[in-house]
């Protein structure tokens, strides 16, 4: 992502030279160039404390944005001050952005089922691998051949949410479709290879192995249908399949499945983590299947078990 501004361009390589994600260096970027627009485009190293405080407050008091947007904007300059231009902040007495407290949406076995259902294809495959191993959209359509084991039945996610690597599980009903599925991928990238194409490679491996690219275990396993140039080198390669395809697919799935919940991607990892909870697993064993680095968030999912959980039941249930 290049910028006209060489100040912007600077924080990109500072970014970039940390090794954080794509999704995180734009995200970053955009809260910066917002905070320098907010202050008439002043330079960031003539404020400080005062105008970073006006502008998280101006945020959640005019702008109502969710505590957590708040939080990532205020992340996004702690990393401009702290980390970029060595500026140590003080106190930040902001306004807080009210945090509305939301459960989180699951659906029960039946509607996952009637959803599946409604779809086919990679589309099928990839909800079914949310829902079956507990994955964001983004790690599973991140995953590379090499990252799935069919024998042990796990699934290796690479620099997840917080650049943290963990295992989950492998549904056995994905084992139907998941050989078939790595030698279409492997297909791809031989004829992409004949090309000199491959999939795309973390900067720093491709400049150390060159020819990694070539390797089958280096495969997205659910490759996008065209080449494109990589964000980073500007090289031509084949990226992994886009989340606004999955995303398209599946609310056209819920619409025709007749589940009128708010389902997103997102709601089978929740589905996911309950289901077990429901099932009498334990909440620390579902923490680690999930990466949750505090057991207090994969508690949540206790919130919506209803009488599943202590065994509760409706006092009117027992008039």
């Amino acid at each position: 992502m290049m910028t006209h501004s060489p100040f912007l361009n600077a924080v990109r390589d500072s970014i970039r030279l940390r090794g954080y994600s794509l999704r995180t260096e734009k995200t970053y970027l955009h809260w910066i160039k917002f905070y320098i627009l907010f202050n008439q485009k002043r330079h960031p190293d003539t404020m400080g404390s005062a105008e970073i405080t006006a502008f998280l407050t101006y945020l959640a008091v005019e702008r109502h944005v969710a505590a957590n947007t708040q939080k990532v904007a205020l992340n996004a300059l702690i990393y401009l001050y702290q980390k970029f231009l060595q500026i140590e902040l003080g106190e930040l007495p902001f306004s807080l952005a009210t945090k509305q407290r939301s459960l989180p949406i699951v659906v029960t076995q039946t509607e996952v089922a009637h959803i599946l259902a409604k779809l086919s294809g990679v589309h099928l495959h990839v909800i079914q691998m949310l829902y079956g191993s507990g994955l964001r959209v983004t790690e599973c359509l991140r995953l590379r051949v090499q990252d799935v084991d069919l024998e042990r039945l796990s699934v290796t996610v690479h620099d997840g949410k917080g650049n943290k690597d963990r295992q989950t599980l492998l549904s056995r009903s994905c084992l139907n479709w998941l050989p078939d599925q790595i030698e279409h991928s492997l297909n791809i990238q031989q004829k992409d290879n004949q090309r000199g194409i491959g999939p795309s490679m973390p900067t720093a491996l491709s400049v150390k192995y060159p020819n990694a690219f070539r390797e089958p275990g280096w495969m997205y396993l659910f490759p996008s249908s065209g080449l494109c140039p990589h964000p980073i080198t500007g090289e031509i390669c084949r990226h992994h399949l886009h989340d606004s395809a999955i995303r398209k697919a599946l609310r056209i799935a819920v619409r025709h499945a007749g589940v009128r919940k708010k389902v997103n991607c997102h709601t089978f990892r929740h589905s996911f983590a309950t289901h077990l909870l429901q099932a009498g697993y334990d909440i620390r064993t579902v923490q680690e299947l999930l990466g949750h680095n505090d057991v207090k968030t994969t508690q949540i999912y206790t919130h919506v078990l209803g009488q599943h959980y202590a065994g509760t039941v409706s006092p009117l249930d027992r008039l």
